[in-house]
């Protein structure tokens, strides 16, 4: 995954990712419209596909719904970069396919607008635009799967087909 850093503080809730006043709705689409607009109201309007999210400390943290990485993910984020996340949006990710990665060093080398490559399977993240690399653990075998499935239920289909 590549793309334009759009850069986030700590404890990012869910809320602020995907107002609550939008919740009344599971349509991807309406959810990913309102994605970030609490910290940016531009936000959908100025990101590209495969943009990535980078975030401080606890990203994700409050509620366990999984609207704000639905929503992040039909926005076209390729991938979200940060500290840390809160332990249930990290699954409700895994779980709905979008890509995340715990850097800390790559989070304090980079700015806003910077161009960051990642790549999950080998577990790299680089500054294309600064020159930096680092390394985290590359994720398991079974979340790349569910990942390249677009989440887990559609890795269950697949697996079903398969029996």
């Amino acid at each position: 995954m590549k793309g334009k850093v759009w850069k986030f503080g700590s404890n990012v809730n869910t809320d602020e990712i995907v107002p609550a006043r939008y919740l009344n709705t599971s349509d991807p689409a309406e959810l990913a419209a309102h994605c970030m607009e609490t910290a940016d109201p531009e936000f959908v309007r100025r990101i590209a596909p495969g943009d990535i999210i980078m975030a401080e400390d606890n990203f994700g943290c409050g509620s366990s719904r999984e609207h704000a990485p639905l929503a992040i993910k039909t926005a076209g984020i390729g991938c979200v970069v940060a500290r840390s996340f809160a332990r249930i949006f990290f699954r409700n990710a895994i779980n709905i396919g979008l890509p995340i990665v715990e850097c800390p060093e790559a989070v304090e080398a980079t700015q806003p607008g910077d161009e960051l490559e990642v790549d999950v399977a080998k577990g790299v993240v680089r500054n294309l635009t600064r020159g930096g690399e680092w390394h985290v653990p590359p994720f398991p075998e079974a979340m790349q799967r569910i990942i390249a499935a677009g989440g887990l239920m559609n890795f269950v289909r697949e697996m079903a087909r398969k029996a």
